[in-house]
């Protein structure tokens, strides 16, 4: 029996090493160090193997480059390269104080496969998705030498979802209802649990009152004006307690799947007159980075294949059918407006095609 790691666990020792600032090292490409976490002497290190930084191409609209690789864009580093320099690459708290970061030159030449890696590992890390790359003739020999994870290029890039145990469940009266449950699920490749909290004893052969409330630190918890969350979760539970059963799938993929930190980021990119989507792009990332098949093997895993689903997004809807959960209703859940958060529902509205 071998106890070496497979690709999954590679990927989460991956994700690990990235946010501590050491560098991964990508099979037969080459050698990486996530923008945000890098130092100056790993900085140099690569900079001497020939590195460029990686973006993806919502940031190099931002900074005015192309990206010649479509999805992703290469930007050569200059020779006096400083970590200041390659994190106001990546990171636009600065972009309108200090708007000129040129002369940059976008990498046309050349395989963008490490650039892609890189960013999706980033990415999955919750990190600024943005990182130096060096290419790299023998990947594999560097890696044993500097001891360093390496991971395959195909495994980071996959779109395939992650499997899901059921952990445990214990009885949890709430103030909704004495008749509570809570299950945890845990994901094989090793980031965070996602939870369901059920409400009665659902049919399993009906559809079930459902809601996929993706975590809102600062909305569920400290009820923050910025958005709805906070009184979306309680008026879904409250709606399933009246009704005596129901389901609510917490799943920890805080704002819109970015992570907390990156979501602050994105506050404060509001806070300089950009809308939520705007703010999302100038980081680097799509509007919603959510990925709501988590939802969908939840509820088949409970032994649901049907639900009536409280939610005002149709994009939920359509991962559902996507995933082989029926959505018989969509029940509206239009709460939680005020003067504060009017202007990010409207946008929500507008862009992301909410029903508001």
């Amino acid at each position: 029996m071998s106890l070496a790691p497979d690709n999954t666990e590679r990927l989460a020792r991956a994700r690990a090493d990235l946010r501590m600032g050491v560098p991964v090292v990508v099979a037969g490409a080459g050698v990486m160090l996530a923008a945000e976490t890098l130092d100056a002497a790993r900085l140099n290190a690569l900079r001497d193997l020939g590195a460029a930084v990686a973006l993806t191409d919502w940031r190099a609209k931002t900074l005015k480059v192309a990206a010649y690789d479509g999805d992703v864009a290469r930007i050569a580093l200059p020779s006096d390269t400083s970590v200041a320099w390659v994190r106001a690459l990546a990171d636009p708290s600065g972009d309108l104080r200090h708007p000129m970061k040129g002369p940059l030159r976008g990498l046309r030449e050349g395989s963008p496969l490490l650039a892609r890696v890189a960013v999706a590992l980033c990415k999955s890390a919750r990190l600024l998705p943005a990182a130096v790359i060096a290419p790299l003739d023998d990947a594999t020999s560097f890696a044993r030498v500097h001891g360093l994870t390496v991971v395959d290029a195909d495994a980071a890039l996959t779109t395939a979802e992650a499997a899901l145990r059921s952990i445990t469940s214990a009885r949890l009266p709430i103030s909704v209802s004495e008749a509570g449950r809570l299950h945890v699920f845990r994901p094989d490749d090793g980031a965070e649990e996602h939870y369901a909290v059920e409400i009665g004893n659902p049919d399993r052969n009906a559809p079930v009152l459902a809601r996929l409330h993706s975590a809102c630190f600062t909305g569920d918890l400290l009820d923050s004006l910025k958005c709805d969350c906070g009184p979306q979760l309680r008026a879904a539970l409250a709606q399933m307690g009246a009704e005596g059963a129901g389901v609510l799938l917490y799943l920890n993929q805080e704002g819109r799947g970015i992570g907390l930190a990156n979501k602050m980021r994105a506050y404060a990119l509001q806070d300089q007159g950009f809308d939520t989507v705007e703010a999302n792009h100038r980081l680097g990332f799509h509007d919603d980075e959510r990925d709501f098949r988590i939802g969908a093997a939840i509820l088949k895993q409970m032994g649901f294949g049907a639900v009536r689903l409280l939610t005002n997004n149709p994009a939920k809807i359509a991962r559902m059918e996507d995933s082989g959960v029926r959505v018989a209703e969509r029940v509206a859940l239009k709460v939680g407006e005020n003067a504060h958060n009017h202007a990010y529902l409207a946008t929500k509205a507008a862009k992301s095609g909410h029903l508001l």
